[in-house]
């Protein structure tokens, strides 16, 4: 993979539209990013990190979406990262836009657009650029294809964080399982350690459960045997060795009693049965005869019965004849009685009529009063033109009250509108004054508001000028003390190194052996070797303050770095501020607050008083059109009162007519109705009367001529005499019974074998009773038992099967999970087999974690002029597990170390190194992908001069497989070394980049 172009726009501290020609920077093969604190370096990275995966590394996952546009930006700029790069021999352009919030189109506020994604490829051959896709999910499996990499890995392998790396050099056995967990992918070996956990666990549970359901069968056993078997069936726990055994062999025992148990049951039975019967017929022969003997005596008492009752039965023959020959008078004496009842309503109705008339008809008969009735309705016909008046007489007395409330409302009307229109003038002129008096605070605010920004921004330059002026003296007295300590370090390294030299005879001396040359002269005889001295200096002494110089000399080279970077930021905020002083700034910043404040408070009531006049020069034209249509109203009504006047006197002259002595016309029609109502009903019931009382005398006639035929002596004689349908159909009954019953009693007599048992002594029923019920009592208990005894057998026979078949079934879930068990154990680390303890995942991560101590070797032995290796160790640390070691092997010592004892400097090269080897590693696991462009980032710092020059060879010699690398460091003796650089220069707009390649412009 290599990075060719980077266009940004709103993103993260970069305002602007700015670009990153890679191949520029590339053409050395090792390039600087570089930048004061804050200014966006990281930035950078996150830019093309989002544009292959659509989110920014590590603890800034969580800035997604809105969190990535630049607070710089102008409103209306889309958030926008496009990447040029070549991937797999394909040349690709990436484009993403997070979500953003621009204002919007039509009215105020802001809306939200979507994220957006483009990918397209360079077809060389057509010279131009095509569309792949637009799906943000598309464009990711297709760059994640491509790399052959995750997010993790790339930010891990291709972005270099060596604050992770020093952190994984140093963690423990669990940190670096985690880590290379990510990067290798070996997730599926966890599922496995995971896959066989969980079947060691069913297996077991499935053991377990066969286990408890044997137990729960001979518990079950026990019950059905009840107290047959005195030892009680095996109580184990559910895995226990020969818990099956145990149980069928009680349960062998159990079978075998409850057999004999039922066997001596069925004995019992036979004989109960024997006695039962013999016991059923004696008490059959028993009940028979008590039987016939009750029969025979209940017949005796019936007879008696009918004997007492002869008289009755002749004085009901006697009725039932008489009321045969009076149905014949029936249909006369229903006639008379309907005749008289229908006589008896006319002649109450004829008096209920008659009363409510007036005295003066009192003898009138039928005829009389209808004619009555007729004069009165003509009379109650010429009153309907004068009720018809009446009713718009009322129409006219109410029209005219109405006109009297419009009056009475119209002149409220016109009261108060005159009344507010009087004082028009003086409201408006005070309404348009205070109108003024707002649009002026608002202009006065306007202007204020311009002024009070640059005057915030001097005032907090010079705020930041104070500090940072106190900052620099700090740092400037640091500078000076690391310099007069760098200058004594060097004087004394000096002074050690002549000491040395003036001694070096001595030094030579001591490592001359009688017979062989010297190492200056050559010479094999030794006369006079020179003596060491008092206060004689050695190589460890010159070399330890040479360290103690070169360390002074870092200091000093950070002192003068961090003075450099506060006088630059006290330029910066001095051109700013000014000089004038911080408080005269703060009062003159104070007041424009103030008077901004008071304009924007008076200025606050423009809307309100404009709204106020608008609403009160409305007001104004309602009162106006309301007083005018008010006065159009009153001159109409005086001229339609008149007309209802002339119109009321006439009708109330033809009703004065028409009513009589009545209160009103609708009273005297109302009389007429009721004189007409009552003669009518009074004619109609005289009418009625006279009819009733004709047919009443026919009905007499025709009764008595009925009964004297039927034989009796009166009518009123055949009335007592008759039956209704109830009294006849009960009197019939009666006669039928008794001759049912006495032919009964004669049959019952008669009979031969009831007469005999009549005979014989009375039979002792409940004794035969008793002995029938002991003898089926004991044939039940009998059949009781042997039942009980069957079923237990039956019983234990098939809890028996039931519990042969599950310990057949257990034997393979048995070897099944002493198999998984095996296995689980053994990837898990906790078997005995696994010396080390070391489980699945670790030991594929050790394999993976040995492959990357061997790649970073190569580097750390160069970076390290040879000292250092590093090596995988699998040894358990106390009582932990194994796998994930990691030493160093020091080769000036001969020994083997943890990392953790490594210098600061030394861990940076070691951590670079190791860095370098993961990537290497990685590349080959995700299928060989080329990583041509790689970004180391901060470290550097801690190196001396020579070291830092042998990791800048090493980083040199990856251009050897075309590789590019980019150094991202504060390192002020990088810019002199490495000429191909990217600086991101800060400003309160925002972030810019400048580039320059190998060649310094």
């Amino acid at each position: 993979m290599r990075l060719h172009r980077l266009d940004i726009t709103a993103f993260g501290p970069f305002g602007g539209s700015q670009s990153v020609d890679f191949d520029e920077l590339s053409a050395a093969g090792l390039f600087l990013l570089h930048g004061p604190t804050g200014a966006g370096k990281t930035s950078v990275l996150d830019a093309v990190c989002y544009a292959l995966y659509g989110a920014v590394p590590g603890a800034r996952q969580s800035t997604q979406g809105l969190g990535l546009r630049s607070d710089h930006a102008a409103p209306g700029a889309r958030t926008e990262v496009r990447l040029e790069l070549t991937v797999a021999g394909r040349r690709l352009e990436v484009t993403r836009q997070p979500p953003w919030e621009r204002p919007k189109k039509r009215g105020t506020g802001t809306t939200t657009e979507k994220a957006q994604t483009w990918l397209r490829e360079y077809d060389a051959s057509a010279g131009s650029w095509k569309d792949l896709s637009r799906s943000h999910q598309e464009v990711g499996e297709e760059i994640t294809q491509l790399l052959g990499m995750s997010r993790e890995q790339f930010c891990q392998v291709v972005l270099l964080p060596q604050g992770d790396f020093a952190r994984f050099l140093r963690a423990d056995a669990e940190s670096r399982g985690r880590l290379l967990g990510r990067l290798f992918d070996t997730q599926r070996f966890a599922e496995v350690e995971k896959r066989l956990a969980e079947r060691r666990r069913a297996a077991e549970a499935r053991v377990r459960e066969g286990d408890a359901d044997l137990l729960a069968d001979a518990h079950r056993m026990h019950q059905a045997a009840g107290d047959l078997v005195e030892l009680p069936p095996p109580d184990g726990k559910p895995g226990d060795p020969g818990l099956g055994e145990a149980v069928l062999a009680w349960a062998a025992v159990a079978r075998s009693t409850a057999r004999e148990r039922l066997a001596v049951a069925r004995c019992g039975r036979g004989a109960a049965e024997e006695e039962r019967t013999a016991a059923d017929h004696a008490l059959g022969q028993a009940r028979e005869l008590a039987r016939l003997q009750r029969r025979f005596a209940e017949a005796r008492k019936r007879a008696a019965a009918l004997e007492e009752r002869s008289g009755e039965q002749r004085r009901a023959r006697t009725r039932m004849e008489r009321a045969r020959r009076a149905e014949a008078v029936a249909p006369a004496l229903a006639l008379r009685e309907a005749a008289e009842a229908e006589h008896r309503r006319a002649a109450a109705e004829e008096a209920r009529a008659r009363a409510a008339l007036p005295d003066a008809f009192a003898g009138a008969g039928a005829a009389g009063l209808a004619a009555a009735a007729r004069r009165a309705a003509e009379e109650r016909g010429g009153l309907e033109s004068a009720r018809r008046a009446e009713h718009r007489l009322a129409e006219l007395t109410a029209e005219r009250a109405g006109l009297d409330r419009q009056d009475h409302a119209d002149e409220e009307v016109l009261q108060e509108a005159g009344s507010w229109l009087a004082s028009w003038e003086e409201t408006r002129t005070a309404l348009v004054r205070r109108v003024e008096a707002a649009q002026e605070a608002a202009a006065r605010a306007e202007q204020l508001a311009v002024r009070r920004e640059p005057a915030r921004a001097r005032l907090a330059a010079a705020r930041l000028r104070d500090r940072l002026a106190g900052d620099t003296e700090e740092a400037q007295a640091r500078a000076l003390r690391s310099r007069e300590e760098t200058a004594r370090a060097h004087e004394h390294w000096l002074e050690l190194k002549e000491q040395r030299l003036l001694g070096i005879a001595a030094e030579l001396a001591a490592g001359l052996v009688a017979g062989e040359p010297c190492a200056v002269c050559g010479a094999v005889e030794h006369p006079a070797p020179a003596r060491r001295g008092a206060g004689h200096v050695d190589r460890a002494a010159e070399e330890e303050a040479l360290a103690a110089y070169r360390r002074a000399e870092a200091r000093r080279a950070e002192d003068e770095r961090r003075l450099a970077l506060a006088r630059e930021a006290l330029a910066a905020a001095t051109a700013e501020a000014g000089d004038a002083p911080t408080r005269r700034l703060a009062e003159e910043e104070a007041e424009l607050e103030r008077q901004y404040a008071g304009a924007r408070a008076d200025a606050s009531g423009l809307h309100a008083a404009g709204e106020e006049l608008r609403h009160a020069e409305q007001e104004r034209e309602r009162r106006l059109t309301a007083r005018q249509q008010a006065e159009v109203r009153a001159a109409a009504r005086a001229s339609r009162r008149d007309t209802l006047d002339r119109e009321r006197s006439a009708l109330e002259a033809e009703i004065d007519r028409a009513r009589g002595d009545a209160g009103s016309v609708a009273a005297r029609a109302a009389q007429l109705d009721a004189r007409v109502a009552r003669l009518t009903d009074a004619a109609d019931a005289a009418r009625a009367a006279e009819d009733t009382a004709q047919r009443l005398k026919d009905a007499d006639a025709r009764l008595a001529d009925a009964a004297f035929r039927a034989g009796f002596d009166t009518p009123q004689a055949a009335a007592d005499a008759l039956l209704d349908d109830a009294g006849h159909r009960a009197l019939q009954r009666q006669l039928d019974a008794w001759q049912t019953e006495e032919a009964a009693v004669r049959a019952v007599l008669a009979e031969a074998d009831t007469a005999a048992a009549a005979q014989r002594p009375p039979v002792d029923l409940a004794a035969a009773e008793r002995a029938a019920a002991a003898a089926e009592r004991r044939l039940r208990e009998a059949l009781s038992a042997g039942d009980a005894a069957d079923r237990r057998c039956r019983e234990l026979d098939r809890l028996s099967r039931q519990a042969a078949a599950s310990l057949r079934r257990l034997g393979p879930l048995r070897e099944e999970y002493d198999r998984v068990a095996r296995l689980a154990a053994l990837t898990a680390g906790t078997s005995a087999e696994n010396e080390r303890r070391m489980r699945l995942e670790s030991y594929v991560l050790a394999a993976r974690l040995e492959q990357v101590a061997a790649a970073a070797t190569v580097r750390l032995r160069r970076m390290s002029s040879g000292r250092y290796t590093l090596v995988h160790s699998d040894d358990r640390s106390g009582r932990g597990r194994s796998g994930l070691g990691l030493h160093v092997v020091d080769a000036w010592t001969g020994r083997e170390r943890d990392t953790s004892t490594l210098s600061g400097g030394e861990t940076f090269f070691a951590s670079l190194a190791l860095a370098l080897g993961l990537a290497d590693v990685v590349t080959d696991e995700a299928g060989g992908v080329r990583l041509d462009t790689l970004f180391i980032d901060e470290g550097f710092g801690s190196l001396d001069d020579q070291t830092l020059d042998e990791v800048l060879d090493v980083l040199d010699s990856l251009r050897e497989r075309d590789r590019s690398v980019g150094i991202v460091s504060h390192v002020a003796d990088l810019r002199r070394r490495v000429h191909a650089q990217l600086e991101v220069v800060k400003g309160r707009s925002g972030s810019a980049l400048r580039q320059r390649g190998a060649v310094a412009d």
